[in-house]
């Protein structure tokens, strides 16, 4: 992994593979929309998705009357959140016990809470702004297939009731035995699973609508125009910083740089390779088989060595039924560390794409029945995610480099962290450096640049019995 980790970072690759979320590209996906770009700037954000979008939109309330420029390499939310799976999910017990041995039990609780407000604020922001994103909130079900994650994760919940209470929301699980699983939960193999609350959503559409909320509002987004390099202004003055954003189409200065470059933020901070280490993941759009009953809950799967991860498009969009389902990586040797430090959307790994294609008619049984008629894959894809060392984002001010911020490495798990970190971010660029309810863990520190990078933490060790009986004669 180590090896990995140092491969450099590049600019996100021209051609890549199209998502299901952006066919067809939205009507602003190229848009530039001054024709040539400022020479400065009171806030420069590189990067167009939900963390750039969610900066944005934070900027606006708190500085309506600043200049904001948004530079994309790509089309407007050409990266990861244009590539995800549709999840609003948390799985906060998954990482709970680990959390509140590592940073203590006031973060691990706070950490658990952010990201149940951040699904909520979600699902209430697309409804304020109207945005057409097919918002779904809804129950999800963890369909657990290894005996240790199950004790783990009853453990965990147990603890999280214990010290968040109760009737905490974010700490509400039910817990399904196994007969409850394969009745309820369509699952012949399942060995038990948890029941909380998540959602659905296109998190392009959703992302798109913001940055339209915000262009409404005097956002200068300029899409096309990569960042080769950032580097201190002339005559620079760490008391009144200013820095230089470099483009082929010129270069632009700014006291506020702000980087939301996720799995690439490496290619303009030199410093941070290795750091911030980019991982592919794959996904897929499948047909439904014949016999899967209607779905009104989003999936994970999880066994010994990974997960998948599964929504059904809901009732009212044009695609309802279609299961969207991503993951396959703890199907490859060494918990998928091919897939770690490049940043290939342009293609696919051959033998994750047979897996997804398989693991569907495996996972629900006789459940599933047969494939329809157009055939079982409708679209497939890749994406690029940042992941760190440690499991957590880097979210704030840069050390040594007064006025540059980054909000980046969500290690897939973005749509459930992004939109309030970009709140607390805005804050602290606000002035208030500590905000009261944002983790301390997520915050940017020299400190946690020291440790190790050894891969997804949440990945273990690959087996390959159950991958061989879901994906044999199937």
């Amino acid at each position: 992994m180590e090896g990995r980790a140092r491969i450099p970072v590049d600019l996100p690759l021209p051609n890549p593979t199209t998502s299901y979320w952006q066919d067809p590209p939205d009507e602003i996906a190229n848009l530039q929309a001054t024709k040539e770009l400022p020479k400065y700037a009171d806030y420069i954000i590189i990067g167009s998705g939900i963390s750039g979008a969610a900066i944005a939109y934070n900027l606006i309330k708190k500085k309506p009357n600043s200049s904001i420029l948004m530079l994309e390499a790509r089309q407007t939310c050409s990266g990861a959140t244009g590539r995800n799976g549709g999840h609003t999910k948390a799985a906060s017990y998954r990482s709970f016990l680990e959390h509140e041995a590592e940073h203590g039990l006031e973060d691990a609780i706070k950490i658990a809470r952010l990201e149940y407000a951040n699904i909520r604020e979600t699902h209430a922001l697309s409804r304020e702004l109207n945005i057409d994103c097919a918002s779904t909130p809804c129950d999800t079900v963890d369909i657990i297939y290894d005996a240790r994650a199950l004790a783990r994760g009853k453990e965990a919940i147990a603890r999280m009731q214990e010290t968040m209470g109760p009737d905490d929301p974010a700490a509400n699980y039910k817990i399904l035995s196994a007969e409850e699983a394969k009745m309820n939960c369509h699952t012949p193999d399942a060995l038990g699973a948890f029941v909380y609350e998540a959602g659905s959503i296109s998190a392009y559409r959703f992302t798109i609508g913001m940055l339209k909320h915000c262009l409404e509002r005097g956002v200068n987004l300029q899409t096309n125009t990569p960042v080769e390099g950032v580097e201190p202004a002339n005559n620079f003055n760490p008391h009144a910083p200013r820095w230089t954003a470099k483009t082929s189409r010129g270069n632009v200065e700014t006291a506020n740089l702000i980087l939301a470059t996720n799995g690439y933020t490496a290619h303009l901070l030199p410093q941070m390779q290795g750091i911030i280490v980019p991982l592919r993941g794959q996904i897929t759009a499948q047909r439904p088989g014949s016999k899967l009953p209607g779905l009104d809950a989003t999936y994970s799967f999880i066994y010994t060595q990974g997960y998948e991860y599964m929504i059904t498009r809901p009732p009212g969009t044009s695609d309802a039924g279609t299961i969207v389902i991503g993951g396959g990586l703890g199907r490859l040797a060494n918990a998928g560390a091919s897939e770690f430090g490049h940043i290939l959307d342009t293609g696919l790994n051959a033998r994750i794409s047979t897996y997804l294609y398989k693991c569907t008619a495996g996972y629900f049984g006789d459940n599933w029945g047969e494939d329809a008629e157009q055939g079982r894959i409708v679209k497939e894809w890749s994406g690029i995610m940042g992941t760190s060392a440690d499991g957590l984002p880097y979210v704030g001010a840069m050390p040594e480099m007064p006025g540059v911020s980054i909000c980046a490495s969500f290690n897939g798990h973005g749509m459930v962290m992004c939109l309030k970190s970009a709140e607390a971010l805005v804050d602290m660029m606000d002035g208030d450096y500590d905000v009261e309810w944002f983790p301390k863990a997520l915050v940017v520190t020299a400190k946690r640049f020291e440790r190790k990078f050894q891969g997804r933490l949440d990945m273990r060790a690959p087996g390959e019995a159950l991958f061989d009986r879901l994906t044999a004669g199937k």
